[in-house]
């Protein structure tokens, strides 16, 4: 990395006032909410779903062993099913962040640029 960029050691970083002024605009707190919106929900949901596995591996072995076909059993299908679901919240938080926060983040960063000049 090169040092260009770092600020020297035991100096206070410097804020940028176009930067400061889009924090307090309309549109960056818009987005920010949009982010929250989906990000703390799938993070809740996702972690619950998690521990569940958990919980049930440690304490409901008789449940997680029960065979499902052949030697795959429910612990299997569970163990599986994190991927599964893992793949599926970074596809849809793709779709939802084209959607919903792309362009926002583009018309912050036009007015930063604008506002640099």
């Amino acid at each position: 990395m090169s040092n260009d960029t770092q600020q020297p050691r035991g100096t206070a970083l410097r804020h940028d006032p176009v930067y400061d002024t889009l924090q307090s605009s309309a549109d960056f707190i818009e987005l920010r909410r949009r982010y929250r919106t989906f990000v703390l929900p799938a993070t809740a949901l996702f972690l619950s779903w998690f521990l569940l596995y958990v919980v049930m591996s440690n304490w409901a072995g008789d449940f997680m062993s029960t065979k499902v076909v052949g030697n795959v059993n429910v612990a299997l299908v569970f163990g599986l099913l994190q991927f599964v679901t893992t793949f599926l919240i970074a596809y849809v938080y793709s779709r939802y962040s084209t959607a919903r926060l792309d362009p926002l983040a583009d018309s912050l960063n036009h007015q930063y640029e604008e506002g640099k000049r």
